[in-house]
């Protein structure tokens, strides 16, 4: 590939990078010296966090090293973000702010605040232009917008404990534990926001989780318990599953 150094290519090959060519080629068109980020990315660091950006559902995003990385799978809370539409708009557990900053995009006109309890996240969030804020779930948020959330899109972590040990090297050692562990069975966080979304939320407003084929049953359970009226839309392509659950009017 034009710009792409073969030793660069060969490097990342026997790193085990799948799309060493593609990677060499933004290695390479970065403009900073190459041979220190060929190292980065050899020693394991995610290419996002490498080339300190991220392209996710149609905007670029901006990472800083230890920030969780966007995956594309989460694409399809943003695509049923913006198909139900809305003004106010939260994205929790916001990590770089790439799910709000995409769902914004897409709708135009938002009021959007986003959340993470990881100061490193929000910092870089800020960085991304979202007005971010620092603290736990809910706690984080401005108490005027109680109530009137007509999007409350949440990645949260839902990877159970003792399976983190196995993922890839790239997240377990790069990215905050905080933003990957969700308890013993991977749905402690799933739970409480779930429990206390419906008194954010506007009247018809919607709740999107992110959450696995595997947890979709309980996920589901969660929200119905939360007093929302709760649907699984999935899309097997980029192994991808989200939960909407919606304040019913009147509720």
């Amino acid at each position: 590939m034009t710009g792409a150094p073969a030793a660069v290519v060969a490097a990342l090959r026997a790193a085990g990078c799948v799309f060493a060519e593609e990677e060499a080629a933004l290695l390479a068109a970065d403009g900073r010296d190459l041979d220190a980020l060929v190292a980065r990315r050899v020693a394991g660091e995610p290419l996002e966090q490498v080339l300190g950006w991220a392209a996710f559902a149609g905007v670029r995003v901006l990472l800083d090293p230890g920030v969780f990385v966007p995956r594309q799978r989460t694409a399809l809370l943003v695509e049923q973000a913006v198909a139900l539409g809305g003004q106010v708009v939260v994205d929790l557990c916001c990590g770089s702010g790439a799910v709000g900053l995409a769902v914004a995009a897409g709708l135009g006109d938002v009021e959007l605040v986003a959340a993470d309890v990881d100061p490193v996240a929000v910092a870089c969030a800020r960085r991304n232009g979202v007005d971010a804020r620092a603290g736990d779930l809910f706690d984080a948020l401005p108490g005027t917008l109680r109530g009137r959330v007509d999007l409350l899109c949440v990645n949260a972590p839902y990877v159970p404990t003792a399976a983190i040990a196995g993922m890839p090297p790239e997240a377990r050692d790069h990215e905050p534990t905080a933003a990957l562990d969700g308890g013993a069975d991977g749905l402690d966080l799933h739970r409480r926001v779930a429990a206390g979304a419906g008194g954010w939320l506007a009247p018809g407003g919607s709740l999107l989780l992110e959450t696995s084929d595997v947890q979709a049953d309980g996920t589901l359970a969660a929200v119905a318990a939360g007093g929302l009226a709760a649907r699984l839309v999935t899309d097997d392509d980029r192994g991808a599953a989200v939960v909407v659950g919606t304040r019913v009017r009147g509720s």
